[in-house]
């Protein structure tokens, strides 16, 4: 997320805290590479514009030049700053008492505004405990209605549609249904707009005047940058937004709407939403995103990503898995499951957070998610057996499951060195939560997936001192690997 600006930001604020000494000149001669990475990132001119002169202001001053160190000032300022652009935000809905609450969606075609309802309607049944209604209200739109009434189903969230009439017809008919049917949230998917420049706007403001919906928010598509910023005013000026729901954060979104359409708008990004994946939307946290931004990571993100997960499995499995843990007997399969969980966080999404993280597998260049395939793919090729003992695995079968899942036999090897240590270290911390997994994983991941011939097995110590027979156990148990 956001890696042209992250890259360049962090350059140029290197340059700046590199230096020996700070003066003035140097100072405004750093905001200005931080100005240039900004616009780099298709923030709005004139908001990168006032941005650096208030870091400037700050950041220029015998307090921030004499204190003890200089440089780590500037770069809270920075960060300081970041907060303001983008904040702060409400994610409060304030629900209607007494009848359906009703949220208006609107947007430019291809913002993801149909997706971005039913990841509402998710995220309030699942975090708010709503009922929530989907109303097909984008009849310009052939295959919108069929695309709602599918992702309804998908979810479990009922669609209200009608095969003719006019969108305030069936965004009218749709709120009595929601007051007759025990419904208290009515989501109002309307047609998208073509372009900024030709928005007829009266259906939508009709929409307004007649249903009048408790909140309006903009689905902005992150990836189109100063044209978000641009509809995300033209939609303010002619409906009065509540707020903006910013998607495609996952893809290669250059940063520049995140940082623009509150400064330019005066309307917060509450949520934000990530892939085509139907999952909740997630809340906007400004000071959060701008620590990813700084590549600080964002590690309270990831921790409520896991407990999200983790309130998901199932409790018997989870205890199953556990017991085993606490009696040293994690086998491969175990791990295979363990893998799922990640893949269910999602790793790419996942390591975003992690800070440092993201530069580091630019350095290495594979996708995390194709190295976790590829690890899959050993173990898919393995049989029942050496799942449960890779102990057995020789060089024979070490050739056959490299084979079979399109790796070579050393990596097979290392593989399996690396499940050794962590199974060591899973007898150790048999206590573990699935927090503590996922973050043994994510070593085991970084170590023997992203570089299979550059891992080093790591002493891990086992608590207590071998005896000679233990030792002469173990001995034996690796000759028989190689062999």
């Amino acid at each position: 997320m956001f890696e042209t600006i992250q890259k360049a930001l962090g350059n140029a604020l290197q340059k700046l805290t590199g230096r020996g000494r700070l003066t003035e000149a140097n100072i405004r001669e750093g905001l200005q590479e931080v100005r240039r990475a900004l616009l780099e990132a298709d923030v709005n001119y004139h908001v990168a514009q006032a941005f650096i002169d208030r870091v400037a202001q700050k950041a220029i001053g015998q307090q921030v030049l004499r204190s003890v160190n200089p440089s780590h000032q500037i770069v809270k300022i920075v960060y300081d700053e970041l907060v303001q652009l983008m904040g702060p935000v409400d994610h409060r809905i304030p629900f209607a008492k007494d009848r359906p609450t009703v949220i208006m969606l609107c947007g430019l075609q291809g913002s993801g505004k149909t997706t971005t309802a039913a990841k509402l309607a998710l995220m309030l049944r699942e975090q708010w405990q709503r009922k929530p209604l989907l109303v097909a209200a984008d009849l310009q739109r052939p295959a919108a209605v069929e695309q709602l009434v599918q992702l309804g189903e998908q979810i479990g969230v009922p669609v209200y549609r009608e095969s003719d009439g006019r969108p305030i017809q069936v965004c009218r008919h749709a709120v009595e249904y929601a007051r007759k049917n025990g419904l208290d949230t009515v989501i109002l998917d309307t047609a998208g707009r073509l372009h900024i420049a030709e928005m007829p706007m009266e259906e939508l403001r009709e929409i307004d005047r007649t249903v009048q919906p408790d909140q309006i928010y903009l689905v902005c598509d992150a990836l189109t940058g100063q044209d978000a910023v641009q509809s995300a005013k033209a939609f303010h000026e002619a409906l009065e937004l509540n707020g903006v729901i910013l998607t495609k954060l996952d893809g290669d979104a250059r940063g520049g709407a995140a940082l623009s359409i509150k400064e330019v708008t005066q309307v917060p990004i509450k949520w934000v939403g990530m892939g085509e994946k139907i999952e909740p939307l997630e809340p906007f946290h400004p000071d959060r995103m701008a620590q990813r931004i700084l590549g600080q990571g964002d590690l309270m993100s990831l921790v409520e990503m896991v407990q999200r997960v983790q309130r998901q499995l199932d409790e018997e499995e989870l205890r199953k898995q556990q017991e085993k843990l606490a009696q040293g007997d994690f086998t491969l399969e175990d791990f295979r499951k363990q893998m799922a969980y990640l893949e269910r966080l999602g790793i790419r999404k996942m390591i975003s957070m992690l800070p440092g993280m993201e530069e580091m597998l630019s350095e290495v260049g594979e996708d995390p998610e194709q190295a976790l395939r590829r690890v899959r793919g050993m173990i898919d090729s393995m049989t029942p057996e050496e799942r449960r003992k890779p102990e057995i695995i020789d060089l024979s079968r070490r050739r056959r499951i490299a084979l079979g899942s399109g790796t070579e036999p050393h990596e097979v090897k290392k593989f399996l060195e690396q499940f050794d240590v962590m199974r060591q270290l899973m007898r150790q911390l048999s206590k573990m939560t699935l927090w503590d997994r996922v973050k043994a994983m994510m070593g085991l991941t970084n170590a023997a997936m992203f570089n299979p011939a550059a891992v080093q097995k790591p002493k891990i110590g086992t608590g207590h001192r071998k005896t000679p027979k233990e030792r002469a156990r173990e001995r034996k148990k690796k000759r028989r690997r190689r062999g």
